[in-house]
């Protein structure tokens, strides 16, 4: 069993770092004004998206229990608001300076897991309910997170010229 747990991690694993390197192929193929498009009229930005991706990110690692996240104020920019709002975001080259570190952070903090510690259950999810519902761990987060990069790289795929 512990071959198939080692060998479940790595597909996951690999899977969210090739979302992670599409993903930074595209936004290193779109200029700073591509990205202040939008997707589509009355839709997110590749700004907004940009920023978005990079806080979503940054809530793996507390949700995982491996520290503190980078960024902590880009969840209410990001997250908690709509790309419309009145807030103001960080401007696209210190988004993409964020890009890089938090996926340099995180894979390290990733791949230090053993097979073991990815079928543990996340911060968000209590005991009692872990007992009931295992799927509720880590490796499920990190393959939700990856099919949801995924969907926003097809998104910003619409801004290239």
């Amino acid at each position: 069993m512990e071959s198939r747990n080692n060998t479940a991690v790595q597909i996951v694993l690999e899977s969210f770092k090739n979302n992670i390197k599409r993903a930074s192929n595209l936004l290193g193929e779109l200029s700073n004004e591509d990205l202040q498009q939008e997707i589509v009229i009355f839709k997110n930005t590749g700004h907004y998206l940009l920023g978005h991706l990079i806080a979503v990110h940054d809530s793996i690692i507390p949700l995982l229990g491996l520290g503190e996240s980078l960024y902590p104020e880009l969840t209410e920019v990001f997250i908690k608001n709509p790309d419309r709002s009145a807030l103001v975001k960080p401007n696209i080259t210190l988004l993409r300076i964020q890009w890089d570190e938090i996926h340099k952070v995180l894979l390290e903090k990733l791949e230090s897991l053993t097979a073991e510690q990815w079928f543990e259950k996340h911060t968000a999810v209590s005991a009692e309910d872990f007992e009931k519902e295992p799927h509720r761990n880590r490796l499920n987060v990190v393959l939700s997170r990856g099919n949801h990069l995924a969907y926003h790289v097809g998104q910003l795929v619409f801004l290239k010229n």
